[in-house]
């Protein structure tokens, strides 16, 4: 039977929201702890993490997912469904997301804020403006652009290499005419005339800097560190160097501060941060999930993309940097995708196609596989959707008991948290039974060769890494400054497990080329570029903007 489900906008309208103080007591949060940015909205003031640091933490639970295809599986659907379903089978649980950027609200993929019956809300501001964090990371990434021409146009006295800049300016929007520009046109007045570009604001290094840090201090030392460019020496350049780094941190004071919101059912949600997933570690804040993890006895989140990307991030960057310690990983798996892995064209995923299925499966397994090398017990949600069959379903979860891997049926879209209660009971069960023994796949203190050749031979199953030319002396530059013995960030596609996003299902023996090596210096972590990684996506031909609409009443129509 076809399930009716009202559009994600129009259900959270309807919503019934709780003011947002109310939710902040009814989970411990005190009054002098929460700044309101409206009825519905707060900050969390850094005084709760002082009040509550000798509380023991919740359990960690991380949801990711095989490789999607290009609408997604629903990770942040599950997410707030588990959320959700947790609360309603008894358990104290809270979820922490990632904010939504406006590219893509206004581009190709809409928000991120769950979808059907799981949802945060109010989804209209957290897909707009929220509460300024990106506006802030815009400014403060901008201001240090700023400070780097005007230092050249006042006689340049750090030397610095006009065709070694590698910062670059950003917007928080989809604009492919801002990606390789020429500024300083017009004449002496207007500065130093050269090459430039813009990224999406959520490929800003100041983003991935604002996420990784423990707080308020942590984040101006490592906006300090960030490197911006070479000297005529070939000496580093930091933002600490041109001074910039505490006006930085200024800019930034309010925005390091973790957003609450609810869900569709009142759980609450922490909304913090937004790193690109290919580009940096894809996963909110460490405030944000430390926090929730003294908040409820159940913190809920979720890494961006496939778990080869997102999870090993989270697992290999994050919980370094975080001190946090996983209890177990849910992964989204759609039927879907698996028929897209297993030879389907994207046009025929609505027909029953038991074989193709079969065949998918094995990005699945692969994906299970990768998540147990960290030590962690590993649960199969099957988001469901309106075409798959019940053959299709049976199949599914059949395949994955015989390979011995927890699974259920998740209907948390639909259903909201009753759809995930089956899920949130088994996962409750799993990590009661099986312990978490979390470790990072690599010792940090391997070559940078190592520990990529690492990755893709133990999570990607390729054979092994090659290095361009240009990536091999951006290596050896890395090492003469001693800074190599960092994480590694693969930015790759997210659509295979190759560098290859045509070669879907769990392919074997392929090489993945590394074509750039670059240092984010103060996120610490080194970023490996494989493939076209786009920075600055651009508008489609019909793009959402179109769709989107306000009346004279303020009712927002074609968010979604």
């Amino acid at each position: 039977m076809e399930i009716k489900v009202p559009s994600d906008i129009e259900i959270a309208q309807q919503a019934k929201m709780k003011p947002i103080a109310e939710v902040a007591k009814e989970w411990g949060i005190l009054e002098d702890e929460i700044e309101q940015y409206g009825k519905y909205k707060a900050k969390i003031t850094h005084d709760i993490f002082d009040r509550l640091k000798d509380k023991p933490d919740g359990k960690l639970v991380l949801v990711t997912a095989i490789n999607p295809t290009p609408a997604g599986e629903g990770k942040s659907t599950t997410t707030v469904g588990l959320g959700q379903a947790l609360n309603k089978i008894g358990k104290k649980a809270v979820i922490a997301l990632r904010e939504p950027s406006l590219g893509p609200v206004f581009g190709v993929k809409g928000g991120a804020a769950g979808g059907g019956y799981a949802q945060v809300v109010p989804m209209e501001d957290i897909n707009l403006h929220f509460t300024g964090d990106m506006h802030a990371i815009t400014t403060a990434n901008n201001l240090l652009s700023a400070a780097i021409d005007n230092h050249f146009n006042h006689g340049n006295a750090l030397n610095i290499d006009p065709r070694q800049i590698i910062w670059k300016r950003v917007l928080d929007m989809n604009d492919r005419a801002l990606r390789e520009v020429v500024i300083g046109l017009g004449g002496k007045a207007n500065g130093f005339v050269r090459e430039d570009g813009f990224m999406i604001t959520v490929a800003s290094e100041v983003m991935a800097v604002l996420c990784l840090s423990n707080s308020l201090m942590d984040l101006k030392a490592r906006l300090g560190r960030m490197l911006i460019a070479y000297t005529y020496e070939g000496k580093p350049v930091t933002a600490a160097d041109l001074k910039v780094h505490g006006a930085m941190s200024l800019l930034l004071k309010d925005a390091i501060k973790p957003n609450l919101v609810q869900t569709l059912e009142n759980t609450p949600a922490l909304i913090h941060g937004g790193p690109f997933a290919n580009i940096a570690h894809g996963c909110n804040s460490i405030m944000a999930t430390k926090l929730g993890l003294k908040l409820g006895e159940y913190l809920v989140t979720e890494a961006g993309f496939g778990a080869d990307l997102g999870a090993e991030k989270f697992l290999d960057i994050k919980c370094r940097y975080g001190g946090l310690k996983p209890d177990a990983v849910v992964i989204v798996a759609t039927i879907r995708a698996l028929k897209m892995h297993g030879g389907v064209k994207k046009a025929e995923l609505g027909a029953e196609n038991l074989q193709a299925l079969d065949k998918g499966f094995a990005n699945l397994s692969k994906q299970v596989s990768n998540v147990r090398k960290f030590g962690l017990p590993v649960l199969v949600a099957v988001n469901r959707f309106i075409n798959d069959t019940q053959a299709e379903i049976d199949l599914l979860i059949n395949k994955c008991k015989e390979a011995g891997v927890n699974v259920a049926l998740n209907e948390v879209w639909s259903k909201g948290g009753e759809g995930g209660a089956e899920m949130a009971t088994l996962l409750v069960d799993m990590i009661e039974k099986e312990a978490a023994n979390y470790k990072p796949l690599y010792e940090v203190e391997a070559t940078i060769q190592d520990k990529v050749n690492t990755i893709v031979r133990e999570i990607y199953g390729g054979k092994g890494a090659v290095f361009t030319s240009k990536a091999q002396k951006e290596i050896k530059r890395l090492e003469d400054l001693g800074l190599d013995k960092l994480p590694i960030c693969m930015a790759k596609t997210q659509y295979s497990l190759s560098d290859n996003p045509e070669l879907l299902g769990a392919p074997e023996g392929f090489e993945i080329t590394v074509k750039e090596v670059r240092v984010s210096a103060g996120a610490g972590f080194i970023v490996c570029l494989t493939g076209d990684i786009m920075v600055m996506p651009g508008l489609p031909k019909v793009p959402s903007a179109e769709l989107i609409d306000i009346d004279e009443s303020g009712v927002i129509t074609g968010l979604f």
